[in-house]
């Protein structure tokens, strides 16, 4: 296989990652059809911009191509519903959570997880969806977002902190 065949190129670059760029897609999006279109247009974004692609995290990179055509493409599409929350606005945002027991596990029904987590604000959804099902590390996610290390670490606090108060309101603890 020819490194110089953008078509073999794409297969050893970004195929592998598919499954990761729609998933991250479907949570920023909100639903199935947007995420695929997102994901296809991300996958031509990365087909066309393979050339600046050099040699670095391969999932880092594909996944950044899909949050920047998401971000975009809510921004087209859904302008009236997505909201930036600015760093000012999140430091607002209090722990009025109680106190978990550290080493106690909880059962979570899959259709309120997956609801409470849709009722995320984008960026701190983004983060928990990065994380917690892609598996990215805080410095991988934060090139990712070109945010600063510290931002990823306090929308992820965040995040669960209101993930963890809609479970506790909708008794799932």
């Amino acid at each position: 296989m020819s490194t110089t065949d953008p078509n073999a190129q794409f297969e050893q670059i970004v195929l592998p990652h598919l499954d990761a760029a729609y998933n991250l897609a479907r949570w920023l999006s909100g639903n199935d059809h947007d995420a695929e279109d997102i994901a296809q247009e991300a996958s031509l974004r990365a087909f066309r911009f393979l050339g600046g692609f050099r040699g670095a995290n391969s999932r880092s990179w594909v996944l950044t191509i899909v949050r920047n055509t998401a971000f975009t493409w809510l921004k087209q599409n859904r302008a009236q519903s997505f909201v930036s929350m600015s760093d000012c606005k999140l430091e607002e945002i209090e722990d009025t959570s109680p106190v978990s027991n550290p080493g106690h596990t909880h059962q979570v029904d899959g259709d309120v997880l997956r609801h409470a987590l849709a009722s995320l604000p984008v960026e701190f959804r983004e983060v928990l969806v990065l994380r917690e099902l892609e598996g990215l590390s805080y410095k991988e996610i934060a090139d990712l977002a070109d945010a600063p290390i510290g931002t990823v670490m306090s929308r992820l606090a965040r995040a669960r902190k209101l993930l963890q108060e809609y479970l506790n309101r909708k008794g799932a603890q």
